[in-house]
């Protein structure tokens, strides 16, 4: 549709279409926002549905090739969210619950993870290799879709800081690996450790990069802070991306870091105003790549079911699983009821 409409105003400029298609996808993100709120839903949800209606399925608006350039910015708006929710990993805040967070943390991932994986390999008849990934991806939960709910309800308290702590990515870096070994018949034990040591080296880079935050910000004008911030996420999501690892661990740690060195509260806030319309294209982007047509497909490599029934089995048995790990954790570890009944509910958005 949008290649008629370039036909009937006669724009052949390639720049002219990424611009249209970015003000369009900005346009119907903030317009869909208007729906949801009435009916008391996160903007995420709006966004995501924003991507649908202009993607190929619906309106076709915006082209494939400009949504496939636009890869970039799912590790950028990973690393903005990522370094936000350093804020909340303050070394105090770690050595009163840590241990807390560790044990939720694990139950929750795991038993999510297993009770995923026994649906799919032994109920569903899916391919062990398949049901290892859904069942590792099924621990990881979105920070993404978490951070900007909590930022649009303005929620604070024991509860957020417990939900920003509990994480769950490394898992799904090993098992994918492990996976992919496998199935191509080469497994070795180095191909499960090296992302692991992956993960642990981009760690230690954010950390590094934080402290190297922490010596350029002093005495900067707002303007400059903003500049050299920004500045440093890019860089540290241009390693990742050498390193073909997420950004979001290190991310973190360089938040983690910047916030225990400094204290300096006034960063975060700057770049949650800064960040908002680079989250808005990262979700409108996941929601012009839904493949609908994939749900009814099914594949003999992964056991004949059609992917529809695969996707409705997960959602709900991870559900099961995020809610009883949470549950369990908040009960052995003494959490507040409010805790300990609604975590589990909060660690429902997927990612990986």
């Amino acid at each position: 549709m949008i290649n008629s409409l370039y036909k009937t105003f006669n724009i052949t400029s390639p720049v002219a279409g990424i611009i249209i298609s970015v003000a369009l996808m900005l346009i119907t993100g903030f317009a869909m926002t208007r729906i949801t709120k009435r009916l008391r839903l996160p903007n995420v949800t709006a966004y995501i549905l924003s991507g649908v209606l202009l993607g190929p399925y619906v309106l076709n608006l915006v082209p494939q090739d400009i949504v496939e350039g636009m890869d970039f910015l799912n590790d950028i708006a990973l690393a903005f969210i990522a370094f936000s929710t350093g804020e909340f990993f303050r070394f105090s805040t770690l050595k009163k619950n840590g241990g807390k967070v560790v044990v939720i943390t694990v139950l929750e991932a795991c038993l999510a993870s297993v009770i995923v994986f026994i649906v799919s390999f032994f109920i569903l008849g899916l391919d062990i290799n398949f049901s290892l990934v859904l069942g590792a991806l099924a621990s990881a939960t979105a920070p993404a879709s978490t951070v900007m709910t909590i930022r649009q309800t303005h929620a604070k308290g024991d509860f957020v800081d417990t939900l920003l702590q509990v994480v769950a990515l490394v898992a799904y870096s090993a098992a994918i690996s492990v996976a992919l070994a496998n199935a191509s018949g080469h497994f070795s034990a180095g191909s499960v450790l090296k992302p692991i040591g992956l993960n642990f080296l981009v760690f230690a880079i954010g950390c590094l990069f934080g402290l190297i935050l922490k010596l350029l910000l002093q005495k900067r004008s707002t303007d400059n802070r903003l500049i050299v911030s920004v500045a440093l996420l890019f860089s540290f999501c241009g390693i990742c991306t050498l390193l073909d690892v997420s950004p979001l661990l290190g991310c973190m740690a360089m938040g983690m870091v910047y916030i225990n060195l400094s204290d300096d509260e006034r960063l975060f806030k700057q770049l949650n105003y800064f960040n908002p319309p680079i989250l808005l294209l990262f979700f409108v982007r996941s929601g012009l790549n839904f493949n609908l047509s994939a749900l009814f497909d099914s594949s003999s490599s992964i056991g004949h079911v059609p992917l529809i029934v695969v996707g409705v089995c997960y959602f709900f048995t991870r559900i099961i699983g995020k809610y009883a790990g949470a549950f369990l954790g908040c009960l052995i570890t003494k959490k507040n009821h409010l805790v300990r009944n609604y975590l589990g509910l909060a660690l429902i958005p997927q990612a990986g």
